[in-house]
């Protein structure tokens, strides 16, 4: 309840709250950290600005948003049982209908007690809400004096242009504003009201008989029947409707007494107060004050849900490799708008025996795990990079992982591909647009959901979506992207492996031990050093730019007070650590030998830089928005924050907060650690990721078949590879003979081509009798050893040079009958010598063309040597894979936080320090002081000797101003050593830079 000492504004609300609630605040509403505001007042400010607010609003649940959307149509301020009633109704409940009909007395004390059973339930909703509305700086006040936030009601309250989510109308006396005196005293003779001195009583009493159930209902029931269907019709909303000049009687009825009212020429409205007793007191039609539960449509043994789970997860390994292997050489090329062509998209999806939404998320996936990226050149094309490599050697559960990690945490959404933009072009695969920031959060939500039920449970898809769409309702008008979302998650955790049947398989849980915002892909691409790899370019377009920086006087650069450590960078606003414990901060570069990036901040060639006044130390460290450098260039906080008092060796703290043991950046956006990924308020080398998909690589190890080191060759041509080939054989088998079919068994077919290329890759014959002869379990076939001596008989045969291209033969009838066929008129071939035959055509052509004519030639090098051709892996250079796009502000960490509430309760403490009378030098509050040098040094000394507090306004070297309130401890050399109320440190402060000073009050 309010005390006599209640907040008259959200600043003062915000000012008595604790630490805590402070802390809750910004983590969920990260927007008003950026930067960090100087005071209360600000953060108030900042809290009530349009997109903030519609920002916070539009992450509420359901019932959070009924409950805003009730306090904007109910007066201001608001009781908690006004607002109550608002949501539950007046009291009129079913046990009183039932009575009315004449039930049972059994069944009405039954509707009774549902009615309270009810009641308690939105109760206790309605405290969790509140409670929710408050902690978001949403909703202020005692519950007899509740207050939503003025930009919230202005959204939320009903006007004619935009009516209430509720669906009500304005007031009566919002109706009636502007109505003459005449119209509105004749109002109030219809409804059989005593006439009044003036328009405000009349409006008044109208509005209490409206408000009077009694004297309501009985008003009521004179209305004709199609008066009351008309307010039937409109009591739910839209409250408007249109009218002729001259209107039918039962709507004359109506209008004459109030029960309609004209907002303009041929529109009326049902006045708030009327539909509020229609409704029964309720601001909604429809009251989820709870959350639907998510049901199970279908149960399975937890074994088969794992099994079958593992089974996909296989199939994804061997996809992802196929489109690797058939990319192996260079892949398609680029589109000029970037992205992958439609022809192409198609041709993989053929490649893979797989649908094209199917293939664009497998490329999606590959590209999101770093492993297929653009190769940069002239002539753009796809290709594996380097990571893929890799990532091949690991045993199959940890690829598999990397995978999984991938996926939960890209952005870029594959059930987009070939839809349209807001500029109606169509979307492509890896191309731009497809990027989505609450996918990754909707996946691990989905995911998360599916926990809560009984293992081996497959969720109700509509069930699923019901509750996402309670606990984020879509805008009014807007697409329900979330279910999207959650529909392609659920297609896509069933093509990867990560649940079965529908159902989530063990070592899928092992991925959600941490929030959406800490999963990160775990590409062994992202294992490569900082600073040794390049952006992955897939899409076309401007590369990101950092803002300059330029270099001050002796290497310094100043942000926000205090003396800088010696030597070892330190990073501000979301410190990024680069190489040589370099730290960035919101796009800056970074300074020489460990130095700062700041986004202010300017280093110098010692790499020095200030933070917003303050004498920098030699050889500086660096200042900037209070970031304080620790060992190695370690920082402890991020943008925006009064610094702390330097440490030896660099290291310090930010505010109250110490830099995490062997982190490279205690806070901040944006930072980028081992993996090479960027998150907020992620520290060291990820090792919590790293942790989660160790064990879920090791729940899936032993689901996973074994690769076997043998294959099954049969009588017609075919080897049967009864389960997964070890990489070696795999690789070897593809050369020598065709997949014809992929799944739990692979055939392959041997053929004239397929053994031909293996003899073109080097092989001889004997060596392909070895390799079958070795690795088959059942003995090798007649018909697969004469077809191996047959094409090796005849291959090489035929040599091929480039003349421009030539054919040479030991046996001239062999070259007549080449000159004598019909189809090798295409190759222009002429006689030189008995065996030698030429042509203009270029000797791969001319390759083709004979074997097309069933001829095994072979080519050979300017010096007569055969060439042995084998497959060239193409790779792009070292490559990152994408960045996700986040959803608004990065979340800030513990750190960063608590640093971030000290330094608003400090500068709070300096705003609202009360001053002694202002004096004709010294201005009135609000603004700086000033004082003469000689004043302002005789005041800090004789603050020195009395131990008095001062108020001062202080410039930093970018001319930025502050006030500052301080303790003077000792004043030489031109500088003040004084304890900093507003940054809670003891701080050393240049005299020139001090405009002025002033006494507080005593008090």
């Amino acid at each position: 309840m309010s005390t006599p000492d209640a907040p008259r504004s959200l600043a003062e609300a915000l000012r008595a709250s604790d630490d805590a609630a402070m802390v809750a605040l910004l983590r969920t509403r990260p927007d008003l950290l950026t930067p960090v505001p100087n005071d209360l007042t600000q953060l108030a400010t900042r809290a009530g600005t349009r997109a903030s607010v519609v920002r916070a609003l539009e992450r509420l649940d359901r019932f959070a948003q009924q409950v805003a959307e009730a306090l904007a149509v109910a007066g201001d301020p608001a009781t908690y049982g006004e607002l109550l009633g608002l949501l539950a109704g007046d009291g009129t409940g079913g046990g009183d209908a039932a009575r009315a009909e004449g039930a049972a007395a059994e069944a009405a004390d039954a509707a009774d007690a549902a009615d309270a059973a009810d009641a308690a339930e939105v109760r206790d909703a309605l405290d969790r809400a509140l409670a929710t509305l408050r902690g978001q700086a949403l909703v202020w006040g005692g519950d007899d004096r509740l207050r939503l936030v003025r930009t919230a009601r202005e959204l939320l309250a009903p006007t004619p242009q935009r009516p209430s989510p509720t669906g009500l109308g304005p007031t009566v006396a919002e109706a009636m504003a502007g109505m003459s005196p005449g119209r509105v005293q004749s109002l109030v003779a219809a409804a059989g009201l005593a006439a009044t001195h003036d328009a405000v009583s009349a409006v008044g009493a109208l509005t209490a008989l409206f408000t009077d159930r009694t004297r309501m209902a009985a008003l009521l029931d004179e209305a004709p029947a199609e008066s009351v269907e008309v307010l039937s019709r409109l009591v739910w909303g839209p409250p408007y409707g249109q009218v002729t000049a001259e209107p039918a009687a039962h709507l004359r009825w109506l209008i004459d007494r109030g029960l309609l009212l004209p907002t303009a020429p041929g529109t009326v409205v049902l006045p708030r107060e009327a539909a509020l007793h229609l409704r029964g007191g309720r601001a909604h039609r429809v009251l989820e004050a709870a959350a639907p539960p998510v049901e199970a449509a279908r149960e399975h043994r937890p074994q088969v849900v794992d099994a079958t789970a593992a089974g996909q997860a296989h199939m994804a390994l061997a996809t992802v490799e196929e489109l690797l292997k058939d990319w192996d050489e260079g892949g398609p090329a680029v589109l000029r708008a970037g992205g992958l062509s439609v022809r192409d998209l198609k041709r993989t999806a053929v490649a893979l025996d797989v649908p094209e939404p199917q293939a664009a998320f497998w490329v999606e996936l590959a590209y999101a795990a770093g492993l297929l990226a653009a190769d940069g050149e002239a002539d753009e094309r796809y290709a594996a990079t380097p990571a893929y490599d890799t990532w091949q050697e690991l045993p199959a559960a940890e690829r598999w992982a990397g995978l999984a990690a991938a996926w939960l945490a890209a952005t870029r959404t594959a059930g987009l591909v070939g839809g349209r933009d807001s500029k109606d072009r169509t979307l492509s695969a890896l191309g731009p647009g497809l990027d989505r920031s609450a996918a990754p959060e909707v996946r691990h939500r989905v995911l998360t959901l599916l926990t809560e039920l009984p293992e081996g449970s497959a969720p109700a898809p509509e069930s699923l979506l019901a509750r996402l769409r309670w606990e984020r309702p879509p805008g009014a008008g807007a697409s329900d992207l979330r279910s999207r979302l959650a529909t392609w998650t659920l297609t896509e955790a069933e093509l990867l492996g990560v649940t079965g049947r529908g159902a989530l398989a063990s070592h899928a849980r092992a991925l959600l031990a941490g929030g959406p915002d800490q999963l990160l892909p775990g590409s062994p691409d992202n294992r490569l050093p900082a600073g040794r790899t390049q952006p992955s370019p897939p899409l076309r377009g401007g590369r990101p730019t950092h803002p300059p920086v330029h270099p001050g006087p002796q290497g310094e650069a100043e942000a926000d007070g205090g003396q800088p450590a010696p030597r070892g960078g330190a990073g501000a606003g979301g410190a990024q650590p680069g190489p040589q414990g370099e730290t960035e901060a919101d796009g800056g570069q970074p300074g020489p030998r460990g130095g700062a990036r700041t986004g202010g901040a300017q280093p110098g060639p010692q790499g020095e830089t200030e933070a917003d006044g303050g004498q920098p130390a030699p050889q500086g460290g660096a200042r900037a928005g209070g970031a304080q450098p620790g060992p190695r260039g370690r920082v402890g906080a991020g943008a925006g924050i009064k610094a702390g008092e330097p440490g030896p060796q660099g290291e310090a703290e930010a505010g109250a907060g110490q830099p995490e043991p062997g982190s490279r950046a205690g806070a901040g956006a944006g930072q980028r650690g081992a993996l090479g990924r960027a998150g907020a308020g992620r520290t060291g080398p990820h090792g919590g990721a790293k942790a989660r998909e160790a064990e879920a690589a090791r729940l899936l190890a032993p689901l996973l078949p074994e690769p076997l080191d043998h294959v099954l060759l049969q009588a017609d041509l075919t080897a049967v590879a009864p389960g997964p080939l070890q990489r070696p054989l795999a690789d070897a088998l593809t050369v020598l003979a065709d997949v014809e079919s992929k799944g739990g068994a692979t055939v392959y077919r041997f053929t004239p081509g397929s053994v031909r290329r293996a003899l073109d890759a080097g092989q001889s014959a004997s060596d392909l009798h070895a390799f079958l002869a070795a690795h088959s379990r059942t003995p090798v076939p007649q018909p697969l050893t004469y077809l191996i001596d047959d094409v090796a008989r005849k291959h090489g045969h035929l040599r091929i040079g480039a003349a421009s291209a030539y054919v040479r033969c030991d046996d001239e009838g062999v070259l007549n009958e080449i000159l004598a066929d019909k189809r090798a008129q295409g190759l222009r071939l002429r006689r030189l010598a008995p065996t030698v035959l030429a042509t203009q055509a270029d000797p791969a052509a001319l390759l083709e063309g004979l074997r097309s004519l069933g001829f095994a030639p072979s080519a050979e090098s300017a010096e007569g040597d055969v060439l042995i051709t084998r497959a060239h892996s193409h790779r792009t250079p070292p490559r990152t894979p994408p960045e996700p796009v986040p959803d608004g502000p990065p979340l800030p960490d513990t750190t960063l936080i608590d640093a971030a509430v000290r330094a608003i309760r400090a500068g709070d403490l300096a705003s609202t320090a009360p001053r002694k009378t202002a004096t004709p030098g010294t201005p009135g509050t609000g603004e700086l002081p000033r004082t003469t040098p000689a004043e302002t040094l005789a005041t800090m000394q004789a603050a020195v000797l009395t131990g008095e507090t001062l108020w001062i306004g202080y410039v930093n070297a970018e001319g930025a101003a502050s006030q500052r309130v301080i303790a003077p401890v000792r004043v030489e050399g031109g500088f003040v050593t004084a304890y900093d109320h507003t940054a809670d440190e003891i701080r050393t402060y240049p005299l020139h830079r001090v405009t002025g000073v002033a006494e507080l009050a005593d008090d």
